[in-house]
């Protein structure tokens, strides 16, 4: 019987991405350029124009991925032992995306930065492929969130494998005091999982 999950395999934990620390000491926000990392990262801060606001945002992209399995056989000898595999031919894509936030404001005469109360806070995200189209986006406006604070956006598109090359456009916002934002690449590319469910049918 076939069934759907979505999963990470551990043959494919050699695609690392590298995750900088909410807050890192950057006067823009960072990329995922480099060698096209499967999880890519992204992070920023900024200031208020009048210096007394700070957002600190960081969005991590989550490709997602999806496939169903097959029934194969157990090995010569004891073909009971029935196991579950992937099935290449169901593999895609169905990103999220997830984003974290730390906002402070400076205490006017004191010179104290302050890390408190509730906040409005604005993610948002777009999906483009190589020709700059947009196939992925999301919007959303976050009430009543706490000064630090983390959220996971489900994207609802489901992306083929193998389509190549994608760039994602986001942002962070408080809205009226600052923003952050910046640019990730992602390389569609399955053959990582391919090739794990060869050797997961080849029973190594």
């Amino acid at each position: 019987m076939k069934r759907t999950r979505t999963a990470v395999l551990a043959a494919a934990a050699a695609v690392a991405a590298l995750t900088p620390a909410l807050g890192q000491t950057a006067a823009t926000a960072a990329d995922g350029k480099g060698n096209l990392p499967q999880d890519p990262v992204g992070s920023g801060k900024a200031w208020s124009e009048d210096q007394k606001h700070k957002v600190e945002g960081e969005v991590r992209f989550h490709p997602g991925v999806q496939y169903k399995t097959v029934t194969r056989p157990g090995p010569e000898g004891a073909p009971e032992w029935e196991r579950k595999v992937g099935d290449p031919n169901t593999l895609a894509w169905s990103p999220s995306y997830e984003f974290a936030w730390t906002v402070s404001d400076v205490l006017v005469n004191k010179g104290l930065t302050t890390k408190n109360g509730k906040h409005a806070i604005t993610v948002h995200a777009v999906l483009r492929d190589a020709r700059h189209t947009v196939v992925g986006e999301v919007d959303k406006r976050l009430s009543g969130q706490g000064a630090t604070g983390r959220q996971k956006v489900a994207g609802n598109k489901r992306i083929a494998c193998d389509t190549g090359e994608y760039t994602v456009e986001w942002t962070l916002e408080r809205p009226g005091y600052a923003k952050v934002g910046g640019t990730l690449r992602w390389d569609s590319s399955c053959e990582q999982y391919r090739t794990a469910f060869a050797a997961e049918r080849a029973g190594k």
